[in-house]
């Protein structure tokens, strides 16, 4: 295994690529299936954004999930939302749903807008461990006040849903994989460290404006990016729609030249387990899969609850 250096350096980048989920919501899709496990624990991360209310109005109906955890985070609009423990309610702008599945849990999420029509929000799925994957379901609604905004001496402001930044906490605690999830705006012409955890995997999303998340702002190696994104990485800027996956080390150093930018920024600890997912529902084994669909057909899927 690599060691860890100081500060760590840009391994991977890529683009989000436009796909339909649900019945019928255009996103795009920031990273899933394909980029197994280069981000374990984490499994999949959606941008849905749009002022057109027909591509997210039908939603995501009624469905289930075992095995993971899925943060719902909303910067406009309404989701409404409802479980099978019995919990329902409307997320609006800057909340957070973090629902850990566990042993099975049915859900359904229904993107409504703003009164404008705009909806905007990212969904995260992640990993449980073996350990954990039967665990009782369980459910949290995190309120934009209860998010504490933070202001570093670099200029950076940070909400933080989970993890820590200057001495301040998020309010979502106790998740195995120990995750940060933190959504972080630089001015223009400013610098922000950070530390992360040593193991960990560390990745940075972009979704609005530009920055360097590279610290020496070199040139990343043609094969880490791919053909299409060699202009990008000749000129080391990254900007919306690009996820930032990165090695190893004990901090990150993102900087800004002349426009500012807003980035989400997650890390959690790998859980370097065997991954069996189909759809809704991730397990470790292909036996565990055809039991779960099973008893979904049978109606013993929840463990826990009545929908």
């Amino acid at each position: 295994m690599q060691e860890d250096g100081p500060v760590r350096r840009i391994k991977k980048v890529w683009k989000s690529k436009p796909t339909i989920e649900g019945a019928g919501v255009h996103l795009r899709r920031v990273f899933g299936f394909q980029e197994l496990p280069e981000l374990d624990p984490f499994l999949l991360l959606d941008d849905f954004r749009s002022e057109n209310p027909e591509d997210y109005r039908r939603g995501f109906p009624w469905h289930p999930h075992r095995g993971i955890e899925t943060i719902t985070y909303v910067l406009d609009g309404d989701v409404e939302h409802g479980d099978s423990l019995g919990n329902s309610g409307i997320i609006s702008a800057g909340d957070v749903q973090w629902m850990t599945a566990g042993s099975g849990i049915i859900h359904q999420e229904m993107p409504k807008g703003d009164r404008k029509g705009r909806m905007w929000g990212f969904q995260l799925w992640a990993n449980l461990p073996a350990s954990h994957k039967m665990m009782d379901p369980r459910y949290r609604e995190v309120k934009q006040g209860d998010i504490p905004l933070v202001k570093t001496p670099d200029g950076a402001a940070g909400r933080i849903i989970s993890g820590e930044v200057a001495g301040v906490r998020g309010p979502v605690r106790d998740i195995v994989t120990d995750p940060e999830y933190l959504d972080v705006s630089l001015p223009a012409g400013k610098s922000f460290t950070h530390s992360v955890k040593p193991g960990h995997t560390v990745f940075a999303f972009v979704f609005e404006g530009e920055a360097y998340f590279d610290p020496g702002r070199d040139p990343f190696a043609r094969e880490a990016v791919g053909e299409n994104y060699f202009d990008m990485a000749r000129q080391c800027v990254c900007r919306d729609g690009t996820l930032i996956l990165y090695g190893p080390g004990n901090s990150i150093v993102v900087t800004t030249d002349k426009q500012p930018v807003r980035f989400l920024l997650a890390s959690g600890r790998p859980l370097q387990e065997p991954i069996a997912w189909y759809g809704p529902i991730v397990m470790n084994t292909r036996e565990e899969l055809r039991i779960a669909f099973q008893e979904y057909e049978d109606g013993t899927f929840v463990k826990q609850g009545k929908r």
